[in-house]
């Protein structure tokens, strides 16, 4: 048997029209009010949400204008802007049906119906419904969205002076176009600062699209940024806009940069350069209108100066820094960075937690944070998952004790090679093989990490 669905509301003078249609749509609908004084309708409104209003054109008898029905339409559309509203009467012609869509009708019903057509214009009303709901759910989201993206910064917050620093030098730059580079550990919240310069700054309505190019392969780097037109290559089916193209009119954050090769360097600098790009197999340029904002976790200066970072690259992306401290250095902002992700993960796994105890913030502050900010919150939410107490001791938290100076690898040999040759096998072990994700805890270029993989024969 189908699901019952939808909420119906019948109005008109006629009992025997309504018992009719309360037996037709009984077995099909949810639930079916009848009702044969238009003066109710207000109340029943008020009572109970409906999918559906099949309103008669005229309740005084002899009455033939539509008129009334006209009134109550306006009437219900006052009370619910997004009501579907159908109208019946025995007197349809085109004139009267042109004139109910145009004042908000969403269909128009002659009397006496067929049984088949009157279950279709139903069926597909509610259908209306149910799309009206999702669009108001979805503004209500973005309104929602918009009111957390109005604040400054929203996704990251702190206290401590270097924090402080950070969010000064945002608002400095924020509404200009300046490119900007942002430097820090992995985990520091590169990619927030990005989003929080686009959001405050003159492009915060048009695009932010964000570019991981630590995960995109130099084989696909030209097609992924620039685009392809079709036929370019094997597997172009259509003609499809890169990033830069997307990006067009707002703002595009490239993260990761220290870990492009030095020929896909070049062909970055030719498009930051010139303000265009061209779609790989196209002959002719399109000219782009970006915000660049660059990060990297990599000693790019280092890199620069050994010509595995080209210096003109650098001197274009880097017209204003931002570094980002280690969560280490900001014991000023465990509680209220503590407290904050408590917040959010005691609401999403429903669970009742007081403030992090002086003990837990204890610990948490002698803890070294590798992972930084997001090692952090995902430790927040696995205590607030497994606690069976309101709040969060010590014990709630199981952090390894290390001392970040010290050899966590014992030494057979200290030959600079060989130490060099296990490092790298032990950071490839821990990222399963992932060359990308190794040269960047390494602080190496992906080609820096080939070239010694290959000179270790690994």
């Amino acid at each position: 048997m189908a699901e019952k669905n939808g909420r119906i509301l019948a109005v008109d003078d006629n009992a025997d029209i309504l018992f009719a249609l309360k037996m037709l749509l009984k077995p099909i609908v949810e639930s079916i009010t009848v009702e044969t004084n238009p003066e109710k309708i207000p109340q029943l409104m008020s009572r109970e949400d409906f999918d559906v209003i099949l309103l008669d054109m005229n309740f005084n008898k002899d009455a033939i204008s539509g008129t009334e029905g006209f009134i109550w339409l306006k009437k219900i559309l006052e009370i619910d802007p997004s009501a579907v509203v159908l109208f019946i009467t025995a007197y349809g012609d085109v004139e009267k049906s042109v004139k109910a869509i145009k004042a908000g009708a969403t269909d128009f019903v002659i009397k006496p119906w067929q049984n088949e057509k009157l279950l279709a214009t139903i069926s597909s009303a509610l259908k209306l419904k149910n799309s009206r709901k999702e669009v108001n759910h979805l503004k209500e989201h973005k309104k929602a969205l918009d009111s957390i993206s109005d604040q400054p910064f929203a996704d990251f917050i702190g206290i401590s002076p270097s924090m402080k620093k950070v969010f000064s030098t945002i608002k400095k730059v924020a509404a200009t176009d300046a490119n900007i580079l942002i430097l820090g550990e992995n985990g520091t919240g590169k990619e927030l600062v990005a989003r929080s310069l686009h959001r405050q700054s003159l492009r915060k309505n048009e695009s932010f699209i964000s570019v991981d190019l630590g995960a995109i392969s130099e084989t696909l780097f030209e097609s992924e940024l620039f685009g392809h037109v079709k036929g370019a290559f094997t597997d172009a089916k259509t003609d499809r806009p890169g990033r830069f193209e997307l990006a067009s009119g707002g703002t595009i954050f490239l993260d990761e940069i220290g870990n492009l090769s030095l020929p896909l360097q070049s062909k970055l600098l030719t498009v930051l350069e010139r303000r265009e790009v061209t779609r790989v197999g196209a002959n002719k340029p399109k000219p782009i209108d970006i915000r660049l904002i660059t990060a990297t976790n990599t000693k790019i200066k280092e890199l620069a100066e050994v010509n595995e970072f080209r210096q003109d690259l650098l001197y274009r992306i880097n017209t204003v820094e931002i570094d980002l401290p280690p969560l280490r250095e900001r014991q000023e902002d465990f509680p209220i960075l503590g407290n904050h992700f408590l917040n959010i993960y005691s609401k999403k796994h429903k669970k009742k937690m007081n403030p992090l105890s002086s003990s837990a913030l204890k610990k948490l502050t002698q803890y070294h944070w590798p992972g930084n900010v997001r090692e952090f919150q995902h430790v927040i939410e696995r205590a607030v998952i497994l606690s069976d107490s309101p709040q969060l001791t010590e014990h709630d938290f199981q952090l390894q004790s290390k001392n970040p100076n010290s050899d966590s690898m014992e030494l057979e040999s200290y030959n600079l090679d060989e130490v060099e040759k296990r490092v790298i096998q032990k950071v490839l072990k821990e990222h399963h093989g992932n060359v990308s994700k190794a040269a960047s805890e390494l602080g190496l270029t992906r080609t820096s990490l080939y070239r010694r993989l290959e000179k270790y024969g690994l």
